[in-house]
């Protein structure tokens, strides 16, 4: 059954090939975009069915106006892909207070509000797709990247909650952990903090040099990820969470496996903070 997708963020990577396999398959589109030039080139992807908004999800003010238009000038919103993002990397230290607030602003407010704009007119609906494009980074870290992981954790347990408040009402949300994806992610799209303390030199440099080489070699193909987007959607009973990528799928078990390990071996300290006649939660 044909769909309107809206899909923030299509100019390229992850977005732009979300949307290609979308419309692919016959759905219509509404993408996001930051200019003009690249509306024009997204609507000329599939003419009368591929429509593009120019919107910046840090201008929340525009947000609900935007998502009320689509309804009205395309017709209802069956899915959200929540994909506008970026990623900033530089050590947690060496990264200021006004870049950790912009990667939230981006990856996290603008999710928010552009989900909230959404979401009542799927609830009243009792229909819908809520899906959110985290990381592996939402659900492991890695040195350099604290302001890329706080936001992508962040976005985890936002969709973690709403996947359970919506579910009676008809409403499906799934985050997706991609791993590495041959996109301009760790090329052009990544904001680079300048390095300047030699301590951290030993772990971050040699991090930096390997990100920076692997770009555009990386294991993930972006229109197979297309593809599992629209696997997902056309499930009878979605995930919560879906992984892509074996890269992604490996680390994360080592990292969810460190953790069972490291919960085992203080669990009777976690133990030890009880009331011995306090109730257990259901």
């Amino acid at each position: 059954m044909p769909r309107t997708f809206l899909i923030t963020g299509v100019s390229s990577g992850l977005g732009r090939a979300f949307a290609t396999a979308a419309l692919e398959a016959g759905h219509t589109v509404v993408g996001t975009v930051r200019t003009p030039d690249h509306a024009a080139a997204f609507e000329q992807l599939a003419p009368g069915r591929a429509h593009a908004r120019v919107l910046d999800v840090t201008d929340t003010d525009a947000i609900a106006p935007t998502v009320a238009a689509i309804e009205e000038e395309v017709g209802r919103i069956d899915v959200l892909v929540n994909n506008a993002g970026y990623g900033v990397e530089g050590t947690f230290e060496e990264t200021s207070l006004d870049t950790f607030r912009r990667q939230f602003d981006v990856n996290v407010f603008g999710v928010v509000a552009v989900t909230q704009a959404v979401l009542p007119r799927m609830r009243e609906r009792r229909a819908g797709h809520i899906l959110f494009v985290s990381s592996m980074g939402g659900l492991r870290a890695f040195p350099g990247l604290a302001a890329y992981h706080g936001s992508k954790f962040a976005v985890e347990g936002i969709a973690a909650t709403l996947a359970q408040e919506v579910a009676p009402l008809g409403i499906h949300v799934t985050a997706i952990e991609p791993g590495s994806f041959r996109t301009d992610w760790a090329g052009r799209s990544m904001h680079r903090v300048e390095s300047t303390i030699a301590d951290y030199d030993k772990i971050f440099a040699a991090t930096r040099e390997r990100r920076l080489a692997m770009s555009g070699h990386q294991l993930g193909n972006p229109a197979q990820a297309g593809r599992a987007l629209l696997a997902l959607v056309e499930a009878e009973t979605p995930p919560t969470h879906l992984i892509l990528g074996s890269d992604a799928l490996r680390l994360v078990a080592d990292a969810r496996s460190a953790f069972d390990a490291e919960t085992a071996a203080w669990s009777e300290l976690s133990e030890s903070t009880d009331y011995p006649d306090g109730e257990q939660i259901a």
